[in-house]
């Protein structure tokens, strides 16, 4: 199997995108096998600075990425400079350039990693959308923080937790449909108080009401908890690790 996966969109030039999968590379062991990207995982640190040291060399990146500690809020991380070390690591969900030769980095295991990119390859941002950033505004703030107008970018929404498996309860739910009553079109009904919610759908209802066009958002084909020997998944495992969506401008 192959380390990543690229995004399936049309690349805007000079701009490449790609989500590791669990296998192809990397020395974690079980329950983490092989190739997280997690340093926060319960994973042992030295496997997983392995992982990203092998990830770095084989994709030729063109600098260390920018890891963020990630908590599922709607902090946007203004990269400005070279990388200094995974212990600098900002508290953001985002993050957004216009250099060349950085590398933005989300970690995921069924939430939603979220590619932007201006149209002529200017700019860039990659965002951590799960349903709690999704419900409090991050792709809205990752939009805002970008000089490109969102008419003018594209999207690439990769792998996550897909409809067909990702069951939630009625706060979830409620947590959309109180800001938007669109947003019901995006979860159906299992049992009483629980429904299946459609991550990519709410994305994309979100980055239109912002002003993207439709046809300029791509991916959305996979699912994390389905693909099991592809992706990690925490809804499926629990103790598991993290792929690492990358972007960067060359």
């Amino acid at each position: 199997m192959q380390p990543w996966i690229e995004a399936s969109w049309p690349a805007p030039p000079g701009v490449s995108a790609i989500t590791t999968t669990r296998a192809g590379a990397g020395v974690s062991q079980p329950p983490f096998a092989a190739f997280n990207m997690g340093l926060r995982s319960g994973d042992e640190v030295a496997a997983v600075l392995e992982n990203r040291r092998q990830l770095q060399q084989r994709l030729a990146l063109p600098s260390a990425p920018h890891w963020l500690r990630q908590v599922h809020g709607v902090q946007v991380a203004q990269i400005t400079a070279a990388a200094s070390g995974d212990g600098d690591a900002p508290e953001a969900d985002a993050a957004v350039t216009c250099l060349r030769a950085q590398v933005l980095a989300i970690l995921t295991a069924d939430c939603l990693p979220v590619v932007l990119a201006a149209c002529d390859g200017s700019e860039i941002a990659a965002a951590h959308a799960g349903w709690r950033g999704l419900a409090a505004g991050v792709l809205e703030r990752t939009l805002a923080a970008m000089q490109t107008p969102p008419q003018h970018l594209r999207a690439w929404l990769g792998p996550a937790a897909s409809a067909r498996h990702y069951e939630i309860g009625t706060e979830v739910r409620d947590a959309f449909i109180g800001q938007d009553a669109a947003a019901a079109a995006c979860f159906t009904a299992t049992v009483p108080g629980h429904w299946k919610a459609d991550l990519y759908a709410l994305a994309r209802q979100r980055l239109i009401a912002s002003g993207m066009s439709a046809d300029a958002i791509y991916g959305g084909e996979h699912c994390t908890i389905e693909e099991a020997d592809t992706f990690y998944s925490y809804r499926r495992d629990g103790h598991t690790g993290r792929m690492v969506t990358l972007v960067w401008m060359s």
